[in-house]
């Protein structure tokens, strides 16, 4: 009843109202700027995106996991990330961690609506979090199987309860978007989710466009464009269409970054997407996988820690990034360095001379001439596969392989489908895009548990026994300190074995109309392109 009156109130409200400003980030009212007030109005029509194809391929419903690789358009989490890689409230406006890090209190943001006019309280927190945990294995966004309970100690105030500390959590209610408890149907949310976020979904046609619309509920003021079509085709496609002036924004890849398109700027965008090679650290064998099914693993090149080591400081990434990339991105040595958790060690690389006296050491030589090192009768060499149909990636690693050469490192470039990835991906490397916000993906890539037992996980087969400590330490941390202190030893030690070639944090890049501002003051570092990340401030987009 509290949900039906409010929604007959708030369309009451609507009919009221005339003008909405924009919303200025950071929880505050929304404030009119002069660039505001001097901006054209946009057409009815708003404007049309092609933002790449993910953000049709899975549910909008944040219940099942929407948008992993950024966040969501539609509804709110209680924090979000801010442009300095910190975490500031959203639907919560502060909250506090118990000293034995087991009891974590939210008090919500008061007066918020959602899209259909009910109110935001703490039952719809509370039924958020438990129907994923009832659903967990339906929603890979969120890890909540540390969660006991989570309960309403009043209306505006949530108190979750976890069964051991578990410093991740608090990344996850920065993922996990609010839905209504009275109004949440899971067939329906899958195309048209009801939220707190800036827009609503009006028409989703799959595979071919999703229609957005300012929601003019929206606690910081609704967006200034009214209306953001997102479009389904291939990128040539969509680059065709931007030179005739059909679309207002374009994500392209590096190499279209030179190409000129009337009344288009190219806009670049860090982030903290990066692209790697995993470098199989055991011996060829055989083992079993959980299911009991012989699985052939490791390589007899890569195990030797003197050809990954070789490789990770002799070859020139920025040469390398030229070549594949049109110069577009940062060279990288290891995850990432945009978050608080991100690894600060650094060291120079293109270091040939250093890198073939090693690899000389270690009784790698060439002794027919061929330009190929061999050691005892094995050639050093080696298979890289670039997955899918992802050119970007079968380009760079040609370029990988032309500057390993140089090394007396022959690397074998092919292509796999990802069904096929998940047989060679023990064996050969592949070339890898990651990139998120929370820390636990060190976890996917160096815990020695997880080794033929996560579909992407620990792919080199790495184990290191003071790496797995200090994974536990980051998770059971009782500090927020304390926990970035740990992650941050798990990459000192684990980048000293190099069990993954980095090689470029690349850049996002899109064409964009030149009557348009993107706000790239409220961009945050964007995250692996699953999540289509330039949306992440959408409702602080206008034009000029």
């Amino acid at each position: 009843m509290k949900k039906k009156l409010a929604l007959v109130l708030s369309i009451l409200l609507m009919l009221l109202v005339t003008a909405c400003s924009s919303g200025t980030g950071a929880g505050k009212p929304a404030e009119t700027t002069p660039s505001q007030e001097g901006a054209v109005p946009p057409p009815a029509d708003g404007i049309v995106a092609y933002v790449g194809g993910t953000i049709f391929d899975s549910s909008l419903d944040p219940i099942k996991g929407a948008m992993s690789y950024g966040y969501s358009f539609t509804n709110c989490a209680l924090l979000r990330m801010n442009p300095d890689s910190e975490y500031e409230g959203d639907m919560a406006t502060k909250w506090s961690i118990s000293e034995d890090s087991l009891v974590y209190t939210y008090k919500l943001r008061e007066n918020v609506k959602f899209s259909d006019g009910s109110d935001f309280t703490a039952d719809d927190v509370v039924f958020t979090y438990t129907t994923v945990k009832e659903n967990q294995a339906h929603n890979e966004n969120v890890d909540l199987t540390k969660l006991a309970s989570v309960k309403a100690l009043n209306d505006y105030t949530v108190e979750f309860t976890l069964s051991e500390p578990y410093s991740p959590f608090l990344d996850a209610t920065a993922c996990l978007g609010i839905v209504p408890s009275d109004s949440y149907d899971s067939k329906k949310f899958d195309q048209y989710p009801i939220g707190t976020g800036a827009w609503i979904v009006t028409q989703y046609d799959a595979n071919q466009q999703i229609i957005v619309k300012a929601n003019e509920n929206y606690y910081e003021g609704a967006p200034a464009i009214k209306k953001v079509t997102f479009v389904s085709m291939n990128s040539e496609a969509a680059f065709s269409n931007a030179k005739s002036g059909q679309l207002d924004i374009v994500m392209i890849g590096p190499n279209y970054t030179s190409e000129k398109v009337a009344h288009m700027m190219t806009e670049r965008f860090a982030t903290m997407d990066i692209r790697m090679i995993n470098l199989p650290v055991l011996k060829e064998q055989t083992m079993k996988n959980p299911d009991g099914k012989d699985i052939k693993v490791g390589n007899n090149v890569t195990s030797d820690i003197n050809v990954r080591k070789a490789l990770a400081i002799g070859i020139d990434r920025q040469t390398i990034i030229n070549h594949a990339f049109n110069g577009v991105g940062k060279p990288a040595v290891s995850f990432t360095a945009n978050l608080q958790w991100a690894s600060t060690d650094t060291y120079a690389d293109n270091r040939k001379v250093e890198a073939s006296a090693l690899l000389q050491d270690a009784g790698w030589v060439d002794t027919d001439g061929d330009g190929i090192r061999e050691k005892n009768g094995l050639k050093c060499e080696f298979d890289v596969y670039a997955p899918g149909s992802d050119n970007d990636r079968f380009l760079l690693a040609n370029a990988v392989a032309e500057d390993a050469l140089k090394l007396g490192v022959k690397i074998n470039v092919k292509t796999a489908s990802w069904d096929e990835v998940a047989n060679l991906q023990s064996t050969s490397g592949i070339v890898w895009g990651w990139g998120q916000y929370s820390p636990t993906v060190l976890n996917s890539l160096f815990n020695s548990q997880l080794f033929l037992k996560g579909a992407y996980d620990n792919v080199s087969g790495y184990a290191n026994p003071q790496v797995d400590a200090d994974i536990q330490k980051a998770f059971t941390s009782t500090t927020h300190d304390g926990a970035v202190a740990a992650w941050k030893a798990v990459q000192a030690t684990a980048n000293q074995d190099y069990p993954y070639l980095y090689i470029v944090n690349i850049e996002h890049c899109y064409l964009v109309k030149d009557s348009l501002d993107l706000s790239l003051d409220t961009q945050i570092a964007h995250p692996h392109g699953h999540g289509s990340p330039i949306i992440c401030n959408m409702k602080d987009w206008n034009y000029k």
